[in-house]
């Protein structure tokens, strides 16, 4: 049996990681937690501290702001499903890491070489793993080149998870919606039409 793998993406504050909580409560009490944030702040600070307080006691949290494939697989051993927040900082610390390659072309190369890990880890893993992520190019073109390179590198990435992906939920003011359900059955219906 291969893992499964469930995206759930959304704008902000859209209630993505409310929902993804939710479902990973709703499959068992054995969840592991892959926290991508690295905390610079007071902002952030106050964000990590209420997602904390919203988990279950019984979950247990593995930081990964980088080498996420390699916790998945130590988190995968303890638990039944993992909820991995999430893919668009994932994305950033790798972005922003002083081992990434500078040239734009080897840097989308090498963020989506290590999301390819994620995906294989992911399913050598046997459990559900859920993995929250940002729609952030539905506003407008950023007025620098490094948020232009952020924003379609993170759409590149949403991109090959949801290919990926068992489900793919959107969710947009605290509803999901399950997509890649609806654009199945869109393409059945095209090549059946």
């Amino acid at each position: 049996m291969q893992g499964k793998i469930v995206l759930i993406t959304g704008g902000a504050r859209s209630g993505k990681s409310l929902f993804a909580e939710q479902y990973a409560a709703a499959q068992t009490d054995k969840v592991a937690y892959i926290a991508t944030a690295q905390v610079y702040d007071q902002e952030m600070q106050t964000r990590v501290t209420l997602h904390r307080q919203r988990r279950p006691d019984t979950w247990q949290t593995f930081e990964a702001p980088y080498d996420a494939d390699q916790i998945l697989q130590e988190a995968a051993k303890q638990a039944n499903v993992i909820l991995f927040d999430c893919l668009t900082l994932y994305t950033s610390n790798l972005l922003l890491s002083p081992n990434t390659p500078t040239n734009p072309e080897e840097t989308y190369q090498y963020i989506m070489k290590q999301i390819e890990k994620l995906v294989i880890s992911s399913r050598a893993s046997q459990a559900t793993v859920l993995f929250v992520t940002n729609e952030v190019g539905m506003g407008i073109v950023p007025d620098n080149a490094l948020a232009r390179q952020y924003r379609d590198i993170a759409g590149m990435v949403n991109q090959k998870m949801a290919a990926h992906a068992d489900e793919v939920y959107l969710v947009i003011s605290g509803l999901p919606v399950e997509i890649k359900k609806i654009a199945t059955q869109i393409a059945k219906g095209v090549h059946h039409g």
